[in-house]
């Protein structure tokens, strides 16, 4: 069988795979975060941290635990590795800089999981684990929350009350990524991931000198890595590394793990707000931006452009032979448009124009299907501002599942949308014009630019992989690719709680024959064009300075 029909199949494997859970899981979601009981463990939780999981909070109180949690998670996972040399099981490694100590904290708290160090040579396995794999659990928890919280307001009416930050998290971790997370890791150990807790090892003479390789709890920080949206690898190589993704059955279980979530998400809300017909609409949104991102990038990967091409049977540099093109373009677009980052070939190595698709997908706001949560809440915001343009065409007052959109509603979502544009572009432009960045990167010209606009939309949109060719560990570039994580993740979410709130204050309005009928395929085409549309004029000057230019001069 040739490499083209064997991605094909592939891809329809996995989206029987995604089918399967679909519903079952979307069901179990949206029960969990229905439900008005507590499991005896979690009980144990909220006794802990002194919280009240059935108090009701309204959008500041909410958003005043996300940031809170976020803070303390942030100042832990620092002190964590800054006091990294004198912990127990830090395998000799050195307490890490305080510049990329930040970075690293901001990076996963925000469920973002930039790495601008080598996993195996800096991270110990007390960092790795208490530290990295904790973050893995309770980032995508916060997520998950903040879309729930959307999903009751508009699901609720006449109040302000959004549900209870603490519980939503505490469930999120105990009832849904705990268990996924440990059933993927035994099937992971299964097929050949590793799982210990070693030292390090010398496995051989090469070139002249010894290869050295230390162990860790791989298979269950792969499992959490996926599931949850986040993407940051113990070893440097990632998921493109045997002992994190030994077969080509592991490398489409990851890929299957990384969107089961937040496919999923969309059964939940329309479960949530009682119509699932809405809950398919959005479906079809995410996946036919997915599905349309995969056949280009097939096509630009499998593109025959001389004799090497002909030999390889596509665009093989920078990917694994085990792999293969096909499955490579399959995981490299599922991981940037799922804001999960994590990497089995690298995108630096991708043709011109292939580059420019993973950014194009992180650019249009990790939102097909996008991160645990995240994905939701952007999607929900995009359809938002669909209805909005809808009403200007039509002269109506925009409705969306029974709540008005007035002015207050449309400049939440205004501001939601332009945060991340407005940190990529203006982080890339001071990059590009100060003189000492320019010489963290490895190439020149369009290639060049291009490592400077992965980074930043990589870290403004909460993705965490990388071009692979700038040298990201240097002062400037860990301290401006925090604050932009930290901005990028956690300004959007006031603006989804204070739009969640004001929603749920409404009164419901009756639909009319004039009621623009959000679950009809009409609205899906329009939902994707908007998305397509905004993002194109938003960043196709830079794209056009980048890999298109790449693209088109090869």
């Amino acid at each position: 069988m040739g490499p083209v029909p064997a991605g094909v199949l592939q891809l329809l494997a996995l989206i029987a795979a995604l089918a399967l859970a679909y519903r079952p899981l979307g069901d179990y979601m949206a029960m969990v975060y229905s439900s008005d009981k507590h499991w005896r463990v979690e009980k144990w939780i909220y006794k802990g941290i002194g919280a009240n999981p059935d108090t009701e909070m309204r959008w500041p109180a909410y958003l005043r635990g996300v940031l809170a949690f976020s803070a303390v998670g942030v100042l832990f996972l620092y002190l964590l590795q800054r006091l990294q040399g004198v912990l127990p099981g830090s395998l000799g490694f050195a307490s890490i800089d305080p510049d990329q100590a930040f970075n690293t904290a901001a990076s996963f708290v925000s469920n973002t999981n930039w790495q601008s160090y080598y996993g195996e040579q800096a991270m110990g396995h007390v960092v790795q684990v208490a530290g990295l794999a904790v973050q893995n659990f309770v980032s995508a928890a916060v997520g998950i929350a903040v879309a729930v919280a959307l999903v009751r307001g508009f699901a609720r009416s006449r109040t302000g009350e959004l549900g209870n930050f603490w519980a939503d998290m505490v469930r999120g971790t105990v009832r849904i990524l705990l268990p996924l997370s440990v059933v993927a890791a035994i099937i992971l150990v299964s097929c050949g991931a590793i799982q210990n807790f070693s030292g390090i090892h010398e496995v051989g003479q090469f070139m002249g000198g010894s290869q050295q390789w230390n162990g860790g709890a791989v298979a269950s920080t792969e499992a959490i890595k996926e599931i949850g949206t986040n993407g940051g690898g113990i070893f440097n190589a990632n998921s493109a590394h045997p002992f994190e993704n030994p077969t080509p059955f592991t490398n489409l279980f990851e890929i299957f793990l990384l969107l089961v979530i937040p496919f999923s998400l969309t059964r939940t809300f329309g479960v949530m707000v009682g119509s699932v017909k809405q809950g398919y609409a959005i479906l079809a949104t995410m996946g036919t931006i997915w599905v349309g991102f995969i056949a280009l990038m097939m096509w630009t990967e499998f593109a025959h452009h001389g004799p090497a091409f002909e030999i390889a049977g596509g665009a093989m540099e920078g990917k694994e032979q085990r792999i293969g093109v096909g499955a490579s373009s399959i995981f490299a677009v599922s991981t940037t448009l799922t804001s999960t980052g994590a990497v089995n070939s690298f995108h630096s190595s991708f043709t011109g124009l292939g580059g420019g698709i993973t950014m194009l997908g992180m650019q249009l706001g990790e939102i097909a299907p996008g991160g645990t949560g995240s994905g939701l809440y952007g999607m929900l915001i995009m359809a938002i501002i669909a209805v909005f343009i809808a009403g200007l065409m039509v002269g109506r007052t925009p409705e969306y599942l029974g709540k008005k959109i007035g002015t207050r509603e449309i400049k939440f979502a205004a501001c939601y949308i332009l945060i991340t544009p407005a940190l990529v572009l203006i982080f890339t432009a001071a990059a590009m014009a100060l003189p000492t960045p320019g010489n963290s990167m490895t190439n020149s010209g369009a290639h060049g630019f291009s490592e400077i606009l992965y980074a930043y939309t990589s870290a403004s949109n909460n993705n965490g992989s990388a071009f692979a060719g700038l040298n990201a560990d240097t002062p400037w570039f860990n301290s401006t690719l925090g604050i932009a994580m930290l901005l990028g993740r956690f300004l959007p979410m006031v603006f989804v709680l204070a739009l969640a709130g004001s929603l749920a204050e409404q009164k419901p309005v009756p639909a009319t024959t004039g009621t623009l009928r959000t679950e009809k395929p009409l609205f899906t085409g329009l939902l994707v064009g908007a998305i397509l549309i905004i993002t194109g004029l938003t960043y196709f000057p830079a794209l056009a300075l980048g890999p298109l230019a790449e693209g088109l001069a090869s």
